[in-house]
């Protein structure tokens, strides 16, 4: 029980907590900053880590994509998850360590981007192959965290089924998402496939406008009756998603209608990779506060005394988010080089975002659709019971 004059206590420790996500979110930015900066120009102005045993003479073992799977950034945030893993009440000694003591935990931090540079280099491509499975993990865990998004907006601005609502501002939604998406797929055709000789490019447009086509009529399927605007924001993510793949592919012009290919370093490809690098750490952040997506149970109401988000799951989001901002800059290769201001160029990245798109569009339809399977299974199975005699 709170005595008098408790609350006062627990909105500032509530407050001191909310404002310490923001501190983690500048670390998680500029970690990853330095990660680039070690990649793209670490040879020449860190010439001293040439002299350090595990690095040698030659730039590939600290430099360029051993320098990223060395800046391990991740190793931080999995101490932090285990530190403060359980914490559920604001008084507990662990909630001040997460949104306090920071002079201590940047002494953690200079260890944790340290120790690596001192770690044998069979170990860091051995990391290389787990940080493929994290970033993996986290493009999942971004999907789940955006069904939750499109299931608020659904219970938010959609009427129930048999009301008299009528949803009007969803109905706008909804026709600005589908506007939004078939306008995306017109412009993708233009861009990425100006003639026919780019057979994979128009698969890939065309199975993105049939997967659109597919949750659109699922949705609006009498037994499933979603509405449109559930549908429709995830259309739009998928186009995004396949946008993202083929301006993945390597620039080699062959299928970019009228599209230069930018030279290392111009102001276009710097503009780019900086809108690129935010836009990522923005998604990385928003996955991260968002922890009721990732709990079972997030209908309980909090106390006053509990905290505000759940720390172990933001910090686990962080370092997956970690791994994956790694398989980005070495465009998922782990002995591949890269062009200085370049993230997630290759063809491997394109097929991490293709298999992830239609990973989603099955996920979502599956999620549409499990109700009234279930349902219709349970019907079934309740058949071959025989009815008791009324007694």
């Amino acid at each position: 029980m709170i005595k008098a004059g408790g609350a006062e206590p627990y909105e500032a420790r509530r407050r001191e907590s909310l404002r310490a996500r923001y501190a983690y979110g500048f670390v998680f930015f500029a970690t990853n900053l330095l990660a680039w900066f070690v990649r793209d120009y670490g040879a020449r102005t860190l010439r001293g880590l040439h002299h350090v045993p595990v690095c040698g003479a030659g730039d590939s073992k600290c430099f360029q994509s051993g320098g990223v799977l060395r800046n391990a950034l991740q190793i931080f945030f999995w101490l932090m998850f285990a530190t403060t893993f359980g914490t559920r009440k604001l008084h507990e000694a662990r909630n001040s360590w997460h949104s306090g003591c920071w002079i201590l935990k940047s002494l953690v931090y200079a260890v944790s981007i340290g120790i690596p540079f001192i770690i044998p280099n069979i170990f860091i491509q051995l990391y290389g192959e787990i940080a493929r499975l994290g970033a993996g993990i986290f493009l999942l865990l971004q999907l789940i965290s955006m069904l939750h998004f499109i299931s608020w907006c659904n219970k938010r601005w959609m009427p129930d089924p048999g009301s008299n609502q009528c949803g009007l501002f969803g109905l706008f939604l909804s026709t600005i998402c589908y506007i939004a998406s078939f306008a995306g797929i017109g412009v993708l055709y233009f861009l990425y496939a100006p003639n026919s000789s780019c057979a994979f490019n128009i698969f890939t447009i065309t199975w993105t406008a049939i997967l659109v086509m597919i949750m659109m009529g699922v949705s609006l399927h009498s037994k499933v009756n979603e509405g449109l605007l559930s549908s429709g924001i995830m259309s739009s993510y998928i186009v995004f998603l396949c946008w993202s793949a083929l301006h993945s592919e390597p620039q080699t012009g062959k299928c970019r209608y009228h599209m230069k290919v930018a030279k290392d370093g111009d102001w276009a490809t710097i503009v780019s990779f900086i809108i690129a690098i935010c836009s990522i750490v923005m998604a990385t952040f928003s996955t991260g506060i968002d922890t009721k997506s990732f709990q079972f149970r997030n209908d309980e109401a909090l106390l006053e005394e509990d905290t505000p988000y759940s720390y172990e799951i933001f910090h686990i989001v962080f370092a997956m988010g970690a791994m994956y901002f790694a398989m980005l800059f070495i465009s998922w290769e782990l002995n591949h080089p890269t062009r200085k201001w370049s993230i997630d160029v290759g063809w491997a990245s394109t097929w991490v975002k293709i298999i992830n798109e239609w990973f989603a569009a099955s996920i979502y339809i599956w999620r549409l659709i499990s109700p009234v399977v279930l349902r219709n299974q349970l019907v079934n199975d309740e058949g071959f019971v025989p009815h008791r005699p009324a007694v």
